[in-house]
């Protein structure tokens, strides 16, 4: 029998050789084709409009999106093919200003035995409606692959470093006098920053196309961040910037060698926005995600709301609500005028130019952050499961034998529709739920303190022992 294929929080995934497989990728291919002939604009005419695929620097992620883009022509679709690796910012990019739709072959930051398929619509991820749909166009038609439909090849990345440069201040930029280091963790946005910083500025590590990413994962969270915060302070540089595999998360590290949670980068992105930019409407953010933003709506009287986790839920509210702020826990930040999708690039610059404007060093943007809306202690546990957590029941269990005081704190609120989110009534916080792109049960806590935040996250690992068994 075929492989049950679904896509996840993001797009879909697999193993290369056991679920990624070439049969299976011109599966999806073929329902991506026959999703796009009945719902692309001008297709009742003959003229369906152009569509892109781009692939990051995975083991054979070229060939496989050689593949998907040759049974798109085979399906009388007109098709781009990168002619290199790209960033998912580029192909999602390419989605609002060239293309109607991009399809991107990468697994972001899974490790390297791991490749996927990531689909792009009006500048950030398809929803879950569109995804729904395309799976069920999974083996409706069988596949077809003509021989000899090749796609035109080319680089359209320029569009993107274009777009990048219309919302940030490259003057400032340009003028940077202070020493960057930006780890590219072998991913396929080497070499972007250089563009906006002066290359003898910029100190990059781990920028050689390297498809086994030397055996480290290519996630920009704390842990894998050694080597980045070492040589932050060794060549007292002002900031360490590093992002994911494909380009699209980021995390910063101070010039203190501080790893800056993603909690705090959207507070003084945020807060920067809204008190010098006057930047109106909503802040939406993963049920992931803490209360410094939250603190923020209240001040400046914005509506706030929180979504399931993974960035196309936030995108989504940002595609048919007035949001001012977007977010996401995984590195994924994103603000009313740019693209409504992660993009390490603009964050990390967007960063910089907040840096270059007020004359401070990012330890001190964070204290100003600390000084007005509180301390935040910010921290995540993964755990490993053998089998697959069904989330709702394990969330609905859990709610159910909780007690009305957690190490002290008042449960005030109770979430769960994405995991069990538990509020207190300070709005501190615990998260528990299994994640939807690997076989990991995470755990998430925020509170004032490291004392604090671990012993949640002590908590919340009691309480699903028995789900990792």
């Amino acid at each position: 029998m075929a492989a049950e294929i679904r896509f996840g929080t993001d797009g879909w995934r697999g193993v290369i050789a056991w679920d990624f497989t070439f049969e299976n990728v011109r599966r999806v291919a073929q329902a991506l084709a026959d999703y796009i002939n009945k719902n692309a604009p001008g297709g009742e005419n003959g003229k369906l409009p152009k569509i892109f695929v781009g692939y990051d620097r995975r083991f054979m992620s070229d060939l496989f999106a050689a593949d998907i883009a040759s049974i798109f022509r085979s399906n009388k679709i007109d098709v781009t093919l990168s002619s290199c690796p790209i960033s998912t910012p580029v192909a999602a990019c390419l989605s609002l200003n060239k293309f109607w739709l991009s399809v991107m072959v990468t697994a972001s930051h899974n490790p390297a035995h791991y490749n996927g398929i990531k689909i792009k619509l009006a500048g950030g991820s398809a929803s879950s409606r569109v995804t729904k749909e395309i799976e069920e166009f999974i083996d409706q038609n069988s596949v077809l692959f003509l021989y000899g439909q090749k796609a035109e090849q080319k680089d359209c990345s320029d569009v993107y470093f274009k777009y990048v440069a219309s919302h940030v201040n490259t003057k400032k930029l340009k003028a940077f006098k202070s020493k960057v280091v930006i780890d590219y963790m072998h991913g396929s946005a080497a070499g972007y920053l250089e563009k906006f910083i002066p290359a003898k500025q910029v100190i990059a590590l781990r920028a050689e196309h390297e498809p086994t990413f030397n055996a480290e994962q290519p996630e920009p969270v704390e842990k894998n961040l050694t080597v980045l915060k070492k040589t932050v302070l060794e060549k007292k540089a002002a900031l360490g910037i590093a992002f994911d595999g494909d380009g699209d998360r980021v995390a910063l590290i101070d010039e203190k060698g501080n790893y800056l949670t993603p909690c705090i980068i959207a507070a003084v992105l945020c807060n920067y926005l809204v008190k010098y930019k006057k930047l109106k409407g909503n802040i939406v953010q993963t049920i992931s995600m803490g209360y410094l933003l939250k603190r923020i709506a209240r001040k400046y009287e914005m509506l706030f709301e929180e979504v399931g986790v993974g960035f196309k839920n936030v995108a989504e509210r940002m595609n048919l609500d007035d949001v001012a702020f977007g977010v996401e826990e995984s590195g994924g930040f994103a603000w009313k005028g740019n693209l409504p999708d992660r993009d390490g690039l603009t964050v990390s610059l967007a960063f910089l130019e907040i840096m270059a404007t007020t004359g401070k060093k990012a330890s001190e943007l964070c204290a100003d952050i600390a000084q007005e809306y509180g301390a935040s202690v910010y921290m995540r546990r993964d755990l490993p499961i053998s089998k697959p957590v069904d989330k709702a029941v394990m969330a609905d269990k859990i709610r159910k034998k909780l007690p009305k005081k957690i190490n002290g704190r008042r449960v005030a609120q109770t979430l769960t529709f994405d995991g069990l989110k538990i509020v207190f009534e300070n709005d501190e916080w615990l998260l528990l739920r299994p994640s939807g792109t690997e076989p990991l049960l995470r755990i998430y806590a925020e509170t004032a303190t490291k004392k604090d935040t671990q012993a949640l996250l002590d908590f919340g690992e009691k309480l699903v022992a028995p789900y990792q068994k």
